[in-house]
């Protein structure tokens, strides 16, 4: 089934016995932390787990497409690609070989807001992965011939993964309507006619301005200590000089959103239709993510939870007019986010039905309000959840590295368990009220060519 993208990974399992042990998760992830600044900048974050003698070790860039000048799309997600072609020291391509080698992987990520390298390792390797990391941080070696190779590599994964698929299609026109000033809605790969444009020196200058160790978060979790993280992070990140073009990330703002904007996709390669809807919502900020965790809480009651929770129960199970429905909710985003409803209709039922059927299950939770007992056990469910997912060495120094790039602290991430714990029924309602507004919504179709809806 074709689904919308963006999903939320929604909550399979609880570990009660998780909850008996009486720690928050915050406690718990506060006594495994540690930080530290080097000299030149460089923020280092460790995350202690002897169960294993494995280490992650990751470094994110606070740069990310949204923060490419006008006219260069996909430039951020096209260095990532030539990160790996190689230094003076290291030949072009070798480095995920020689990370193999040592019986560890690797690979790298662009989102709008940073990008990000890792390396999973023995954690006696883990001199040999920071060395090669930091020699690429400021030792890049791009030939034109590696530039051309690898812009005709993201052109194919374009096609691939985007102009052949047509909900990413859609996904990507409904970011464009979405943010009417904002760089969120150009995306991430880039737009086509603008990644074919993209040079040697486009490259360069982007590599140069942005890739620096006081533009950068050094996060290494696993069978580590503090003092040998600092230790090697002083030996191989502290020479590297700080870059004096760093500056703030100050982006365009969105202005009032006035009126609802609506799309339609019809494309004969659709198997699955389905109704989409984007809502402008804001984002965990610095000190302040109540708003947050109550769209949070708001999302995992309207979809959370397939057999109970208020979209499922109603369009799927009473009114047997949808086979699937999402609320999704992310607020790790540096600028104001969304928060997506979807629904694919059932066999015989129209876009339109379908909608209007959403419609009404929201405007009737918006009066009838949160159901306390499905409330306490979405509670229990995200509780058991934050707690089974911190026994994940890699998914914690994700969670921070997602965190820390997207401005907010160590202290905001220890948080949010608790605040997501302590928010409240009336807290959910006030947040729906003011996210749910069609006024800064996008809503999108997408069907079949030629179909009638």
């Amino acid at each position: 089934m074709s689904q919308p993208t963006r999903a939320l990974s929604w909550i399979k399992r609880c570990s009660y016995a998780a909850l008996a042990l009486g720690l928050t998760l915050g406690q718990a992830m506060a006594d495994k932390v540690s930080t530290f600044a080097l000299d030149n900048g460089m923020e280092v974050v460790v995350i202690e787990d002897h169960r294993a003698p494995v280490v992650v070790h990751m470094v994110w860039y606070k740069i990310g497409a949204a923060d490419e000048s006008p006219g260069h799309s996909g430039i951020a997600h096209f260095l990532e690609h030539l990160m790996f072609q190689g230094t003076k020291q290291v030949p072009p391509e070798q480095f995920s070989k020689i990370v193999a080698a040592q019986g560890g992987s690797d690979n790298a990520f662009t989102t709008p807001d940073y990008t990000a390298y890792f390396q999973r390792v023995a954690s006696d390797r883990l001199d040999l992965v920071m060395g090669l990391e930091a020699d690429r941080m400021h030792n890049l070696n791009l030939s034109q011939n590696d530039v051309d190779t690898e812009r005709k590599v993201i052109l194919d994964e374009r096609t691939e993964r985007t102009d052949s698929d047509p909900s990413a299609l859609l996904s990507e026109q409904m970011a464009a309507a979405q943010y009417m000033n904002h760089p969120y809605g150009i995306p991430v790969i880039g737009w086509r006619h603008e990644i074919e444009g993209l040079s040697r020196q486009d490259a360069l200058v982007f590599y140069h301005a942005n890739y620096a160790p006081n533009n950068a978060i050094l996060i290494v979790a696993g069978d580590v200590t503090p003092q040998q993280v600092l230790d090697l992070a002083k030996k191989h990140y502290g020479p590297i000089p700080p870059s004096d073009k760093i500056h703030d990330r100050t982006r365009p703002t969105e202005p009032p959103q006035l009126a609802e904007r609506r799309l339609v996709l019809a494309d004969a390669r659709v198997a699955q239709p389905y109704v989409v809807r984007n809502y402008l919502a804001g984002e965990r900020n610095p000190g302040d993510q109540k708003e947050a965790a109550a769209l949070t809480m708001l999302a995992q009651l309207l979809g959370g939870n397939r057999a109970t929770s208020v979209l499922p129960r109603a369009l799927e199970f009473d009114q047997k007019v949808a086979t699937y429905t999402e609320a999704s909710y992310d607020g790790v985003s540096l600028d104001q986010t969304t928060f997506t409803l979807a629904v694919v209709p059932a066999d015989g039922v129209s876009l339109d039905q379908v909608e209007k059927a959403m419609d009404g299950v929201i405007d009737n939770f918006l009066k009838t309000g949160v159901d306390a007992e499905e409330f306490a056990r979405i509670k229990a469910q995200v509780k058991a959840e934050q707690i089974y997912s911190a026994d994940n060495t890699q998914g914690l120094a994700h969670r921070y590295g997602m965190a820390l790039s997207s401005g907010l602290t160590v202290q905001d991430v220890q948080a949010w368990p608790d605040l997501l714990q302590a928010v409240t029924a009336d807290e959910v309602m006030a947040a729906a009220k003011k996210v749910l507004d069609r006024r800064q919504a996008v809503t999108g179709w997408l069907q079949t060519e030629g179909a009638a809806q």
